[in-house]
């Protein structure tokens, strides 16, 4: 091996700097960015808002939202109904479709035969197919019933 950098050694001397110059160039020439433009970013010290903003930044405050008065049930509360988000599976949104369907009890979605979950489930969207993935008419028939035992045993935990 040593032989063979003894001999070579002016080649691989001048590749070396062929491959110097290569890079020197390639990285010095074609990189460069100029930047032309005289306006002024909105963030620089001193600029004017932009217009796209300005309709926010003269705007009121946001509202905050307000509690509800004493003795007046939120919508989704359970006093117009069950806790539908007990169920596995159905969270707040599907919650809230279910409502808007006048669906507000465990016992009516116990009562769900194939028609009706074929029906509600083609009204969920990308929640197709939930229903009977995760159960529910079996989840509500429980609970409807007070089972909570045989829920955990069944289903887990509630939530």
């Amino acid at each position: 091996m040593t032989e063979l950098l003894q001999t070579y050694w002016p080649l691989l001397v001048a590749a070396l700097l062929v491959g110097l110059v290569i890079a020197w160039y390639v990285f010095s020439t074609g990189r460069k960015t100029r930047v032309t433009g005289t306006s002024r970013d909105v963030l620089d010290e001193g600029a004017p808002p932009a217009e796209r903003n300005k309709a926010l930044i003269d705007s009121a405050p946001a509202a905050t939202p307000t509690q509800p008065a004493a003795g007046v049930a939120a919508p989704d509360s359970p006093a117009d109904g069950d806790d539908l988000t007990r169920i596995k599976g159905l969270g707040p949104k599907l919650a809230a479709t279910l409502r808007a369907m006048d669906v507000t009890t465990f016992a009516a979605i116990a009562a769900w035969n194939d028609a009706e979950i074929d029906r509600i489930d083609a009204t969920l969207g990308r929640f197709q197919g939930r229903i009977r993935r995760d159960d529910w008419v079996g989840q509500a028939k429980l609970l409807a019933a007070g089972d909570e035992t045989g829920f955990t045993d069944r289903y887990g935990k509630l939530s």
